[in-house]
C-alpha cells in the first residue's frame, strides 16, 4: 500500500517542500526503484519470480559471486582506510609555530569519532555504495547523558561514596541512509549543487514525542501514526509493522524566504526583516511528520552554512548523481551464472530421481503410483510389460566449466578477487608473471575507488564533524582553519603484493648492506600483526649505534688517520733525501769552468799515448756513458726501495 501523494498546496513552507519530494520520488521510483530492489537481492541471495531468465525455472537458487565479490571489494576499502588505527590527520598553516594545538584536536576528534561509533557508520555505507552504487550518510548532532563510575568523599572526607556521575556530552554521528529514504533534485550531481536534498523515513513514535519535549520540534504539533508505506521500508521481505511509526521528511536546502518568514511567524517567532538585497532563497532546514504537520523551520544553524549530508559513488557515472556499484558491474554475468546453476539443478533433477513410463490401461483401477524403497506395484499382465524405466539422459559435464568461466567474468567485471581458485585467477595456474600484472590492475581499481571514497565522503565528513565541535563545544575544539587529510595507506591485497616484491628484492641483498634493515622494517610495516608497533620499534632500537662502539670506532679511524699522515711524511722526508743526492750527482757532472775543463782534456789526451785515435776517444766515451747510466739506474733503485720501505713501515 503506498501513501497517497495529495498534498498539492505550495502556498505554504511544508506544502512547497512536500511537492518537490514527490516530484524526486517520482524520478526515482521510474529509473532506479526497480533496479536497486534487484540488486538488494543478488546481495542479499533473496529469490523473486520477477528475476527468473526462464518461465520454466523450478531452482531457485542464486550464486554467491556477486555477494563475494561486494565484500571482498568493500573489505578492501575498510582495509586500506582503517588497517592502521589511524585514519585522518590534520595539517596547520606553514606559518603556525605552535603545533600542540593538532596534535590536540587529532587525538580528541579521534576519541569523539570513535565514542559515536564513526567507524561502524562509514562501513555500512561503504555497502550501500557497493550495492547501490551510491553511499549516503547523514551528521546528526546530539546531546548525549554519558553516565561514568566516580566516587565522592562523605563524612567531611572520612570515607567515599561510589556512584555515577553524569554529564552532557556534545556527539557528532554518522548515520548511514539508504537510497529509498533519500531524495534529490534530479538534475544535480552533488550534494551542495542541488536545490534541495531530503530524508525520508519511518521513525518510532517516541523519538518524536521525546524531541518534542526537548523543545527540538514544536511541542504543539499532533503526531500519530503514518500509514504504511513499502516504497520507503528498509526491507523489503520483512513483513510491515504498522504501528507506533511516524513518517518523517527531513529537508535540507533552499526554500523561498517569504514562506519561511511566514512558517516562523505562524510558530510565535518574530518576523524577520526582508532587505532587497536579500536573495529570494535562503538555506533551511525543514522538518515535516506524515506529509503535512511541520514540526521545525529554521535557517540553517550551522556557522559553514553546509548541508549535514556527505554521499560518495562507488563508480562515478558522468553527469549523474546515482554511481555504479558492484552489483551493477557484475549484474550481466551474475544473472548468467545464476540461470546456468539453476538449469543445471533442473536438469539434475530429472536425470537423477527415477521415473517410469506406464502403461495406464493396465494398471488396477484407483492405484496410486509411487516409487519408493519397499512400495509394491500392482499391476494386470507381466510388469516388465506394464513398467519401463525412463530417463532424459545424463547431465552434461560441461556446465561445470561453464559456470566457472561465468564467476571469472563476474570477477573481471568487478574487480574482485576470487577465493575458490579458478584457473587462471590469483589462486589458480597462472604464472607468477600473470599473478603480478593481474594483482596490479586489481589494486589500481581499488586504488581508484579508495581515493573517491576518501575525497567524496570521508575528508568531508570529518570536516562537517569537526565544525559542528568547534561551533557547540568551543570550549574543548579550538575554532581555526585546520585542513584535513586521510590517511589511509594500502589494502590488504596491495600489502600482499608489495611484501612479495621486497622479499624477492631483499634476498638479492646482503645482511650487511645498510638499506637491509631498512626492507625488513618496510616487510614488518605491511603485515597485519598485533604487535607490529613493537617489532618496528625494536628493529629501530637495534639498528640505532652503540655510543661506547661509535666512540671506539671513531677513536680508531682517527688512529689510522694519524697512521696513513705519518706514513706519508715519512715517504716524503725520504723521497726529498734522494732527490738531494741526485742533484748533488747532477752538479758534479756538470762542466767544469773553461780553464779546469781545458786541463781535464789536457790530462785525458795524456792518457791516450802520444797518438790519440777517434777510436780510442770512442771508446773511452762510451765507458763514461755506461758509468753515467748505471749511477742514474742505483739512484732510481735506491728511490724505489726508499717507497717500499715507507709502504711497509
Amino acid at each position: 500500500m503506498q501513501y497517497e501523494r495529495d498534498v498539492e498546496d505550495t502556498t505554504s513552507l511544508e506544502g512547497w517542500v512536500i511537492n518537490k519530494c514527490n516530484q524526486w520520488r517520482d524520478h526515482y521510483e521510474s529509473n532506479y526503484q526497480e533496479k536497486f530492489d534487484e540488486y538488494y537481492r543478488l546481495w542479499r541471495g533473496i529469490w523473486a519470480q520477477e528475476d527468473s531468465m526462464r518461465q520454466s525455472e523450478r531452482s531457485r537458487l542464486i550464486s554467491p559471486a556477486l555477494q563475494q565479490a561486494v565484500e571482498s571489494s568493500v573489505a578492501e576499502v575498510e582495509e586500506a582506510t582503517f588497517g592502521r588505527g589511524k585514519w585522518f590527520d590534520i595539517k596547520d598553516d606553514y606559518m603556525d609555530q605552535q603545533p600542540q594545538d593538532i596534535q590536540y584536536l587529532r587525538l580528541k576528534l579521534d576519541e569523539d569519532m570513535r565514542f559515536a561509533k564513526a567507524r561502524k557508520s562509514i562501513a555500512e555505507c561503504l555497502i550501500n555504495s557497493a550495492v547501490f552504487g551510491t553511499g549516503i550518510g547523514e551528521i546528526v548532532l546530539e546531546q548525549t547523558l554519558e553516565m561514568v563510575p566516580a566516587t565522592q568523599p562523605v563524612m567531611d572526607g572520612a570515607m567515599e561514596a561510589v556512584g555515577v556521575e553524569q554529564r552532557t556530552r556534545t556527539v557528532v554521528k554518522l548515520r548511514p541512509v539508504m537510497p529509498q529514504n533519500f531524495l534529490i533534485d534530479p538534475v544535480a550531481t552533488n550534494i551542495d549543487e542541488a536545490l534541495g536534498v531530503a530524508i525520508d523515513e519511518f521513525v518510532p513514535l517516541h523519538q518524536v514525542e521525546l524531541a518534542q519535549e526537548a523543545g527540538i520540534y514544536d511541542s504543539e504539533a499532533n503526531v500519530t501514526t503514518a500509514s504504511p508505506d513499502t516504497d520507503i521500508e528498509a526491507d523489503q521481505d520483512l513483513t510491515l509493522y504498522m504501528d507506533d511509526k511516524v513518517r518523517l521528511t527531513k529537508y535540507y536546502g533552499l526554500v523561498p524566504r517569504y514562506l519561511l518568514d511566514e512558517a516562523k511567524t505562524t510558530e510565535g517567532d518574530e518576523e524577520s526583516s526582508t532587505e532587497s538585497n536579500q536573495s529570494e532563497y535562503v538555506e533551511a532546514i525543514v522538518i515535516i511528520a506524515n506529509n503535512g504537520i511541520l514540526l521545525k523551520a529554521e535557517e540553517n544553524p550551522y556557522m559553514m552554512k553546509d548541508r549535514p549530508i556527505v554521499a560518495f559513488p562507488w563508480d562515478v557515472v558522468p553527469s549523474r548523481f546515482w554511481g555504479r556499484g558492484i552489483c551493477e558491474k557484475g549484474y550481466n554475468a551474475q544473472k548468467a551464472l545464476d540461470t546456468e546453476l539453476r538449469a543445471r539443478i533442473d536438469a539434475l533433477a530429472l536425470t537423477v530421481h527415477p521415473m517410469l513410463a506406464v502403461d495406464a490401461s493396465r494398471l488396477p483401477r484407483g492405484s496410486k503410483l509411487e516409487v519408493r524403497p519397499g512400495k509394491a506395484i500392482l499391476t494386470n499382465g507381466n510388469p516388465a510389460e506394464v513398467l519401463q524405466p525412463f530417463r532424459f539422459g545424463n547431465l552434461d559435464a560441461n556446465t561445470f566449466n561453464q559456470s566457472a568461466s561465468l564467476q571469472q567474468m563476474v570477477q573481471m567485471a568487478t574487480g574482485a578477487i576470487d577465493a575458490a581458485g579458478i584457473p587462471g585467477s590469483i589462486n589458480g595456474d597462472s604464472t607468477a608473471a600473470g599473478i603480478s600484472m593481474s594483482l596490479g590492475a586489481i589494486i589500481k581499481r581499488h586504488k581508484r575507488t579508495l581515493i573517491n571514497f576518501q575525497d567524496s565522503f570521508l575528508l568531508p565528513f570529518v570536516t562537517k564533524a569537526a565544525h559542528r565541535y568547534m561551533q557547540f563545544a568551543p570550549e574543548l575544539y579550538p575554532v581555526k582553519d585546520f585542513k584535513f587529510v586521510a590517511s589511509s595507506s594500502l589494502g590488504i591485497i596491495a600489502r600482499e603484493y608489495e611484501v612479495t616484491q621486497l622479499v624477492q628484492l631483499l634476498q638479492t641483498m646482503s645482511p650487511e648492506s645498510p638499506m637491509y634493515p631498512l626492507l625488513i622494517q618496510s616487510i614488518v610495516d605491511n603485515m597485519n600483526l598485533s604487535n607490529r608497533e613493537e617489532i618496528i620499534a625494536g628493529l629501530q632500537q637495534a639498528n640505532q649505534p652503540n655510543p661506547q662502539a661509535q666512540q671506539l670506532q671513531e677513536q680508531q679511524f682517527q688512529m689510522a688517520i694519524a697512521k696513513e699522515q705519518a706514513t706519508l711524511e715519512y715517504v716524503q722526508a725520504q723521497t726529498a733525501e734522494v732527490m738531494t743526492r741526485v742533484q748533488q750527482n747532477q752538479v758534479e757532472t756538470q762542466l767544469l769552468p773553461v780553464e779546469a775543463e781545458t786541463d781535464r782534456y789536457t790530462a785525458v789526451m795524456k792518457g791516450m799515448g802520444s797518438e790519440p785515435t777517434e777510436k780510442e776517444f770512442n771508446r773511452r766515451a762510451k765507458i763514461a756513458e755506461l758509468a753515467l747510466k748505471q749511477r742514474e739506474i742505483e739512484t732510481k733503485e735506491d728511490i724505489v726501495e726508499m717507497q717500499m720501505r715507507g709502504k711497509r713501515s
